[in-house]
């Protein structure tokens, strides 16, 4: 009987292991972590820099803290009051993943605002300049720790993905449209000078929020078109370390069949590409471009390089 149930504890132990080590259960840890994170980062922002000098905010928790303003409402409670209906069109509209996701971000953000409240009472930075820059800088770090992984802390949020949805309208503009209008609204209340220190505020938080989500690993894409492609080809994969593909080309004048060279590479390996085509031939058309973001081999899978094997290219037969 002890070695059954003795058997059977084991038994349980390895099975709770291998449900531990799922994958996909490893993911939503991992996305709940990054929200809890954002929110805690959001919170933290919005109380140290916004709440002692006195600056707004936007989306739903722009209305939190007018409210506060106002009336001496607690933030916390009121983006929660406030993000109740959107919840339950988020509920209608959107995937079931999506809302509980969206469900425990209005939550996590809500209760980060109230839990923060006491930093509120610390001027940390007095100079209001300062605390836009540093605020706007905290927050986008935050956004971008929710954005990485798709999370929501609600609000506008909800109203965008919707609207995005059905009328293919981006979240972006539907987050500006409805600032503006909150923006216009504090004008009235609180005067000019606040509202454009908040948007000051929303420039430093968008051009943070990203360059994190983004990563700051900066790509290029280069298509090079040229007599001695091969060559130039080659060359790339040996010298620099990265994968080319070719591309079947045809001139619009000419009508001349052209093999284009394709290759994404990292900002600092652009100059040893520049040279090895100025070398191979001077003549070469040389288009470069950014790239937000690149998934596969090199990049976010195994790296590739001259440490990797790669296939070895056919000799040619003359």
């Amino acid at each position: 009987m002890l070695q059954y149930i003795h058997k059977k504890h084991i038994q349980n132990i390895l099975l709770a292991k291998e449900n531990f080590m799922n994958p996909a259960l490893k993911k939503k840890i991992y996305h709940y972590a990054m929200v809890t994170l954002a929110c805690a980062i959001m919170g933290i922002a919005m109380n140290t820099f916004y709440m002692p000098n006195k600056m707004l905010s936007g989306g739903i928790g722009g209305v939190a803290v007018l409210a506060y303003y106002v009336a001496g409402l607690p933030m916390g409670a009121t983006s929660l009051i406030c993000n109740v209906p959107l919840f339950f069109l988020a509920y209608k509209y959107m995937d079931r993943e999506y809302t509980i996701s969206a469900l425990y971000g209005i939550i996590a953000f809500s209760v980060s605002l109230d839990f923060f409240h006491f930093l509120s009472n610390y001027t940390v930075v007095h100079d209001k300049l300062l605390a836009c820059i540093a605020g706007g800088v905290l927050y986008g770090i935050g956004a971008a720790c929710m954005y990485r992984v798709g999370g929501s802390s609600g609000g506008t949020d909800i109203i965008g993905a919707i609207i995005q949805k059905n009328y293919s309208i981006s979240i972006s503009t539907t987050g500006f449209a409805f600032n503006i209008c909150l923006l216009l609204a504090s004008v009235s209340l609180f005067g000019i000078e606040p509202v454009l220190y908040t948007l000051l505020t929303f420039f430093v938080m968008t051009k943070t929020c990203n360059a994190f989500t983004t990563g700051f690993d900066y790509k290029k894409k280069v298509i090079i078109i040229s007599e001695h492609h091969e060559k130039i080809a080659e060359a790339i994969i040996k010298i620099v370390g990265r994968g080319v593909t070719y591309i079947s080309g045809e001139g619009c004048f000419t009508h001349r069949h052209r093999e284009l060279v394709f290759v994404v590479i990292k900002l600092t390996q652009l100059a040893k590409v520049r040279s090895i085509v100025r070398e191979i031939d001077p003549s070469a058309f040389m288009i470069i471009s950014d790239v937000n973001d690149v998934f596969g081999r090199g990049f976010t899978l195994k790296p590739s390089g001259p440490n990797f094997p790669r296939p070895k290219f056919p000799e040619k037969h003359e």
